[in-house]
């Protein structure tokens, strides 16, 4: 798929890159590391030997932050962002969670200065992290993006594997964006084959952002089992439950 839009001549942005000086024809390249840690150092290696830089966006729990790791992502060239969830860890309240946000921004800041971040859906949480910034600005804290804000999505295509499809919004709480311009498009964007097809007919626009969760891929067959069968079984919880 990254072969397939750069032969398209679309250029890969961090969101960084993308804030400072948007490319003509774009992708931007988001990972957010819920868990597996391992899986985002795979998808950094393979992106840097194409020449691509991504952002990574890590959480603060231990599923996902795994120091070495952070290190050796940065490292390779990428844009490293936090996933905050500071609301719903603490449990609402919102002077505590803006101070743990500035704690675990500073963390992060010793592996990379973070000039984004990004909310994590926490789909079984009553909280929107987001919430955070009716209270409080992210730009107090030397943040100059959060695309849920920053991105004009009216005039962008916005593609998740949040749900293990590309247009989930049905299996997604938070992780989607309305876009009636795009709508049409989007319900047959359901595989990567669909893409790719999307990619070489021409069909899609020239600005995306592509967000992956690179603990979905893998050519293991028991971890892709593993996920195929525990996703379906939570995207079905989520639409009776959590989607309206």
């Amino acid at each position: 798929m990254l072969n397939a839009f750069l032969d398209k001549g679309y250029e890969f942005q961090t969101l960084e890159e993308f804030i400072h000086k948007p490319s003509a024809k774009v992708a931007i390249l988001r990972h957010d590391v819920d868990r597996l840690p391992v899986s985002s150092l795979n998808t950094a290696k393979l992106e840097n030997a194409l020449g691509i830089r991504g952002t990574y966006y890590f959480r603060i729990v231990k599923h996902s932050n795994h120091p070495r790791i952070i290190e050796e992502v940065a490292a390779l060239g990428h844009e490293i962002g936090y996933h905050y969830e500071d609301l719903t860890l603490s449990n609402g309240i919102f002077e505590q969670a803006i101070l743990s946000f500035e704690a675990n921004l500073t963390y992060f800041r010793t592996f990379y200065p973070v000039k984004t971040i990004c909310m994590h859906g926490s789909p079984v949480s009553k909280w929107d992290n987001r919430d955070l910034w009716k209270k409080y600005s992210y730009r107090d804290y030397g943040i100059m993006a959060e695309p849920y804000f920053d991105l004009n999505f009216d005039e962008m295509l916005y593609l998740t594997d949040t749900g293990r499809r590309w247009n989930g919004d049905k299996s997604s709480v938070r992780d989607k964006i309305l876009n009636k311009r795009y709508n049409d498009l989007k319900k047959g964007l359901k595989t990567s084959d669909n893409i790719l097809q999307a990619i070489s007919g021409d069909e899609l626009p020239g600005k995306l952002m592509v967000t992956v969760h690179p603990q979905r891929w893998t050519d293991q067959v028991v971890p892709w089992l593993k996920e195929y069968f525990v996703q379906a079984f939570k995207n079905r919880i989520k639409q009776m439950i959590f989607v309206r």
